[in-house]
């Protein structure tokens, strides 16, 4: 049995040559371009001698062509379809010399070569294809050893970067100084994190990133300036654990940005994606810390006040001034999985442009906000809503307790503001938003932890009223409570309900047969008063 056979090594060229490039080597001083203008930031990767009849079975893509008319005199087809042939198989340029077999290229095969960008060049006559061999060569492997260098230089900087622990600031610092361009860093929302480069291409980036300007998804790079060789944008995804974190963006005004510019940014987008795992470890682990604090601080675990004052101080909260205690909690039926992130997030943004010495942090199904007691409460946790909603669906009810005199009250106004999110809830449904003072009555019917015998007290004072079975037993409901409410004023009552007043005096009568005497049994009132807010209470 023979060893297995190891295959060599195929030697490929990444990066080459633009023809532009390739005429301006010496050989080709005296080259002529025939047609094909705009086809000179072709790339040539390598280059091949062919003198025999059928030279499209051999070429291959990325090649310069040196050739004679010999292969030209009997073409099969006619010259204009070999262009188109030659073009097809990626050929990035055909050179021929002329004289001895073909004096001049017929004007069918020079247009086709316009319009398709196809370079056909005219080689002198008193330079050997050696030479050209020779020069051409040589550029391409200098070329490959100065990509290699740069590369080599750029993977030291940025290496250095993660040791030194920098941050995207240093990441875009070191790549615009590395490619002279204008580099920005920016997240998944297209907020601007970090910038660098010379000023007034940074003002065009930010505006452009800011409008959408380069209208570059963030994963794709655009087409190279043929005529610069290069490119004005290039967009490259910050990608980490299969997480899109946002991209990396490069600017350069003059279309300077190269193929060989693109790796070096796929190499600063690496880098920027472990800066930012990095940074979400350390502000996961610094989150939990806050956490931890704050709910001891809650539930007075944690010490007296000065020593609570104090390690507060240390998290920028304030917590010996006046606060309101603010309890954000997800409603149920919403998708927790990522919804308590996305909760912690929105609440956290809105509590630093509303109080930047508030307190904040996640807990296992909620948000606690300790905030200036001067701070509009409801405001916070509209503008906390209003970030939550642009994200999949769920929802949160928010509590609000009494002012704070001091650290040994929270636990007292922890308890208020987590009262008034779930009561509140009940009461509205999901999304809610309920301060502790407004609760009224509801806030000692929750205080009833036997949902049964609540449930047994509506049935026992309300009788058949206490369902929806009936649709008309929902409308007496309805009289009954706004009867109630405007303390048996007949004539109020039939205004808001648009009765007439002596269909409501038939109704006071169906419902007194149904209850009892209530207009005239002050406690019968006070039992029907109480079993018309239990029903309101959602979840009871």
């Amino acid at each position: 049995m023979e060893p297995p056979v190891r295959p060599a090594s195929t030697g490929t060229i990444i990066h080459g040559l633009s023809v532009g490039e390739v005429l301006g080597v010496s050989t080709l001083a005296q080259a002529r371009l025939i047609a094909g203008e705009s086809g000179l930031g072709r790339i040539v990767q390598r280059l091949n001698v062919m003198e025999v009849p059928d030279v499209l079975a051999w070429v291959k893509p990325h090649e310069l062509l040196l050739t004679t008319g010999y292969p030209l005199r009997n073409t099969p087809q006619s010259l204009g379809r070999l262009v188109a042939d030659l073009d097809e198989r990626g050929l990035a340029a055909l050179a021929i010399k002329l004289g001895r077999y073909v004096d001049e290229l017929p004007d069918e095969m020079v247009e086709q070569a316009d319009r398709l960008g196809f370079p056909l060049i005219q080689l002198p006559d008193d330079v050997g294809f050696d030479d050209i061999l020779n020069q051409v060569l040589t550029d391409i492997l200098n070329r490959q050893a100065a990509v290699l260098a740069r590369g080599e230089e750029a993977h030291r900087a940025l290496v250095q970067v993660v040791l030194a622990g920098g941050g995207l600031d240093e990441v875009t610092e070191g790549v615009a100084g590395l490619l002279a361009v204008a580099v920005a860093a920016v997240d998944g929302a297209g907020r601007v994190l970090a910038t660098a480069g010379p000023p007034d291409d940074v003002t065009a980036l930010r505006e452009s990133i800011a409008s959408d300007g380069p209208a570059v998804p963030p994963q794709a790079v655009p087409p190279a300036n043929a005529q610069a060789g290069g490119r004005d944008f290039v967009s490259v995804p910050v990608v980490a654990g299969g997480h899109h974190h946002g991209r990396i963006v490069a600017y350069s005004p003059s279309g300077a940005i190269r193929d060989t510019d693109v790796g070096i940014l796929e190499r600063a987008a690496t880098v920027a994606a472990l800066v930012v795992t990095r940074q979400e470890a350390v502000n996961a682990v610094e989150s939990k810390y806050r956490a931890d604090f704050l709910r001891d601080v809650l539930t007075g675990r944690a010490g007296s006040p000065e020593r609570v004052t104090a390690r507060a101080r240390a998290f920028g909260w304030d917590l010996e001034r006046p606060v309101t205690v603010l309890v954000a909690e997800l409603d149920p039926d919403g998708d927790e999985r990522t919804a308590q992130d996305r909760l912690v997030t929105s609440w956290t943004a809105a509590t630093r442009r509303h109080d930047p010495r508030g307190a904040v942090a996640g807990f296992s199904h909620e948000v606690v906000a300790v905030l200036d007691a001067r701070v509009d409460a409801a405001r916070v946790a509209k503008d906390a809503a209003s970030a939550f909603s642009d994200t999949p669906p769920a929802t949160f009810s928010t509590g609000t307790s009494r002012p704070s005199p001091g650290v040994a009250t929270l636990p007292e106004a922890y308890a208020q503001a987590l009262k008034a999110a779930r009561v509140g809830r009940q009461l509205h449904g999901p999304g809610a938003v309920a301060h502790f003072d407004q609760l009224g009555v509801y806030r000692l019917l929750s205080l009833v932890n036997d949902t049964a015998e609540l449930h047994a007290f509506v049935r026992e004072t309300l009788g058949p009223l206490a369902t929806d079975d009936d649709a008309e037993h929902a409308d007496l409901r309805r009289t009954l409570q706004v009867l109630l409410e405007t303390n048996l004023n007949v004539a109020e009552t039939a205004r808001r309900l648009h009765f007439h007043y002596n269909t409501l005096r038939y109704r006071i009568g169906k419902l007194e047969r149904l209850l009892g005497n209530f207009t005239d049994d002050p406690h019968l009132r006070l039992n029907l008063t109480l079993a018309l807010h239990v029903l309101r209470m959602r979840g009871i």
